[in-house]
């Protein structure tokens, strides 16, 4: 009578371990499965085909009259925003507080005139160069005199460049 194989201390159970590796396989069976979750065609497009144009993203493609008035349309309803604001405003706020948020830019602005023609006048003022005109022979004489004072006995020497 043969008695069956009893497992060796300390080495794994044959039967465990191929049951772990059946289990093992059929994971990554089902893993290799789902792991592809994308695909890249690399074949080359082509320059022309039959697939009609997509809109892009942005303005959208306008003759050049639509394009300006789009501008415009822009404009004007940029424009209407502080007009509407100060309109709601006005409907607010008492006539004094008005009077001082809207005159002190003309006060302002008048201040600002007012330095404009005193700088003009003083520039208007101010001495005219000379211009001198000489008919004939002249000679002109560029040379530079520099002189220096040393010591507690005054000696001063000049310099004479030409």
């Amino acid at each position: 009578m043969k008695l069956p194989e009893q497992p060796v201390a300390g080495q794994p159970d044959t039967t465990i371990r191929r049951n772990a590796d059946q289990i093992v396989a059929a994971v990554d069976e089902a893993l290799l499965d789902r792991q592809v979750t994308s695909y890249r065609d690399h074949t080359p497009l082509p320059a022309v085909g039959t697939t009609p144009p997509v809109q892009q993203p942005g303005q959208p493609a306008m003759s050049q009259w639509a394009t300006d008035a789009s501008g415009v349309l822009k404009a004007v309803g940029a424009v209407s925003i502080p007009i509407g604001g100060a309109l709601w405003l006005v409907g607010q706020v008492d006539p004094l507080t008005l009077g001082i948020i809207f005159g002190s830019p003309a006060v302002a602005a008048l201040a600002v005139a007012r330095l404009v023609a005193k700088v003009k006048d003083a520039n208007q003022n101010a001495p005219q160069p000379v211009t001198n005109h000489f008919h004939g022979t002249v000679h002109h004489d560029e040379r530079t005199v520099t002189s220096s004072t040393r010591g507690v006995i005054a000696n001063t020497r000049h310099d004479n460049r030409i």
